[in-house]
């Protein structure tokens, strides 16, 4: 058995993540008496209590605000008249993958632009018609499509691929995922896609999530997308296949290899962030997620507006109507209102700074945590980073933690950037002094500070002594 050299061989395998399983024994004590410690009248007087299956029932029978939840999914392949905002590059995305409708190969595209602008829903409602299309002519065609940002490795991600072409044609899995070779995950794929399909497009979403072993010369994504544009070139594959790769790296072909640029060669599409005017549309014509009568006039545009904020995002935006939808509902409200957005806001912003924090280092937690501090104090919300590393020495020493060079601490915050958490661009203290980078925050720094301070490490360090710190490098910068 050959070893997989791409990336590590073991895969993690003996490294599984650590689940703590909690179980909770629920039993209805209404009906139970505590002895002579109660006397009868007390008991009597009691109410009893509400059991499980009432309060479920209860909640079972209310009528609810939300009518149709999928519609307040941002991942829900919606109907083509509400896709809004986007009619140039659904035309060029239908375009170039139609013609996958006559049994040919469709070319390769690299789609690009902030999150949350349109890239997968389009992607996905084009080849979802061309499917339905196809199948009406006998034609095999398969999308098969794995988002890359919790891929750690590239044998993990052919792996993936291999498991959604498997259920895509309905069939089992004949390799185990740890333990063997990459090439022969590689000859699993093919073997499916050779027997089950006659044209397939793999969707690569966020593509430039999958970097891989620091150690390899060229990133993870680089050498996926060579093999893959590759085999469709040489006998691996006889079925026609075609590459999309999305990212919301405007930058990431730039980290592509030369041999991986030249067999990929992809047709661009760019998206642009929404404005606030095609948030609002985007949200009215998912409104019948709601029953009828419900919504407050004030609702959709604040909901936009808070979305438009941040690069447009209309993930953001749908998220902050079902979650606003959630709230009344629970408070057993029977209008969604406008106080339930700016409650849905504070949560969403928080969740998503969550969901970016959890998993990255100690040492990048400190850096993130001194240069919100900084941007937190400033007027224009934004840090120097030559005053944010200022203030991650001071942290690092008050926890007497590693402390990396200016440089270093430059590049942990650069790769922050990738989440779409911070943005950043070079500024100069004038024509005779340095350069230094000035980081931009996509959320309020003060919800990046609050979530940060719910690791121990950092909640041990003076919040006001911080504040201190940081209050005298602004007044020392030049």
């Amino acid at each position: 058995m050959g070893i997989d050299d791409s990336d590590d061989p073991l895969e993690k395998s003996g490294s599984p993540e650590d689940e703590t399983t909690a179980q909770a024994e629920l039993s209805n004590t209404s009906h139970v008496t505590t002895g002579d410690s109660q006397s009868k009248g007390d008991s009597d007087s009691e109410e009893p209590s509400q059991s499980i299956e009432d309060m479920l029932l209860e909640f079972d029978d209310q009528k609810g605000l939300i009518r149709e939840r999928a519609l307040l999914d941002p991942n829900y392949v919606v109907e083509e008249d509400r896709i809004v905002g986007r009619d140039e590059q659904l035309q060029e995305v239908t375009k170039m993958l139609r013609v996958a409708l006559g049994d040919n190969r469709p070319p390769n595209l690299f789609l690009y632009g902030p999150s949350g602008t349109g890239k997968s829903l389009i992607t996905k409602a084009v080849c979802h018609n061309i499917s339905r299309i196809c199948k009406s002519r006998d034609i095999q065609f398969g999308t098969i499509e794995v988002n890359c940002q919790d891929l750690d490795t590239l044998g993990i991600a052919v792996y993936e691929l291999v498991q959604q072409a498997a259920d895509e044609a309905g069939v089992a899995v004949e390799v185990p995922k740890h333990g063997v070779a990459t090439k022969e995950k590689w000859d699993e794929l093919y073997r499916i896609v050779n027997e089950h399909f006659d044209s397939v497009v793999f969707v690569l979403d966020e593509l430039d999530m999958l970097v891989g072993r620091r150690d390899k010369q060229e990133p993870a994504f680089s050498r996926l997308l060579y093999q893959l544009s590759r085999a469709g070139t040489n006998d691996d594959l006889n079925a026609y296949i075609s590459v999309v790769a999305i990212s919301n790296d405007t930058k990431m072909m730039e980290s592509v290899g030369s041999r991986a640029v030249s067999s990929f060669t992809p047709e661009d599409v760019h998206f642009d962030d929404y404005d606030a005017d095609q948030l609002q549309s985007i949200l009215r014509r998912r409104q019948d997620a709601f029953h009828e009568d419900v919504v407050d006039e004030a609702v959709i545009p604040l909901a936009a507006a808070f979305a438009a904020q941040t690069h447009g995002d209309a993930r953001k935006a749908i998220d902050l109507m079902r979650v606003a939808g959630e709230l009344a509902e629970r408070e057993g409200d029977t209008r969604v209102r406008e106080k339930h957005v700016r409650t849905a806001q504070a949560k969403v912003e928080k969740n998503r700074v969550l969901e970016v924090v959890r998993g990255i280092s100690t040492q990048k937690k400190l850096c993130l945590y001194a240069t919100a501090a900084v941007a937190s104090k400033t007027d224009s919300g934004s840090a120097r980073s030559t005053t944010g590393y200022r203030v991650y020495q001071y942290l690092t020493d008050a926890i007497d933690a590693d402390q990396y060079h200016q440089e270093t601490y430059v590049n942990k915050m650069k790769e922050l950037t990738t989440y779409s958490l911070v943005d950043f661009e070079r500024r100069s203290h004038g024509p005779s002094s340095g350069m230094f980078l000035e980081f931009q925050f996509g959320e309020r720094p003060e919800t990046i500070l609050e979530t940060l301070r719910e690791d121990s490490r950092i909640e041990a360090v003076s919040e006001d002594e911080v504040n201190s710190v940081v209050e005298a490098q602004i007044r020392n910068q030049t």
